[in-house]
């Protein structure tokens, strides 16, 4: 999406949710609204917003419960996997790209400021636009602390 006015009306919706799921989970009323300030600014300013959904209508339906959700993880691994695949193309194409969880906690907000039907979930949203800056790329863990050949075992940082 690049309506700004649509944008801004997201951005303020999800705001307000953060700082209620916030306040709920006894974090201060001035550090909820400072944060959901900065939140409305990051999505506001961003040029580009695209707002990443699942939707079971196509997946096939199981008998079971666990089949069905299984097939919904599979449906979000999907999703995540394609996103990652637009962060990749954004960048390729000298496109800045962030990827936020923030529709996950405020599902209904989202669906109802964008007019989503009920049946698509709102995952992700990633904000895309040509970077100010270009930040250092941040240090790593070493992969041998994060890979296992054969059964895992918990190495000491």
């Amino acid at each position: 999406m690049t309506d700004s006015p649509t944008k801004k009306v997201l951005a303020e919706a999800m705001a307000k949710a953060l700082v209620e799921d916030l306040i709920k989970n006894k974090v201060s009323a001035k550090l909820a609204e400072k944060l959901a300030k900065r939140s409305i600014e990051r999505f506001t300013r961003a040029p580009v917003m695209v707002v990443a959904c699942v939707t079971m209508m196509e997946m096939p339906k199981r008998a079971d419960d666990d089949g069905q959700e299984t097939e919904r993880d599979l449906a979000i691994q999907s999703l995540g996997a394609a996103i990652q695949n637009l962060l990749l193309a954004a960048h390729s194409k000298g496109l800045g790209a962030c990827w936020f969880c923030a529709p996950n906690f405020c599902k209904n907000v989202v669906r109802e400021v964008l007019h989503f039907p009920q049946s698509f979930e709102p995952q992700a949203l990633v904000t895309m636009g040509y970077p100010d800056e270009k930040p250092e790329a941040p240090e790593r863990k070493p992969f041998q602390d994060i890979f296992s050949l054969g059964y895992w075992t918990l190495r000491k940082s």
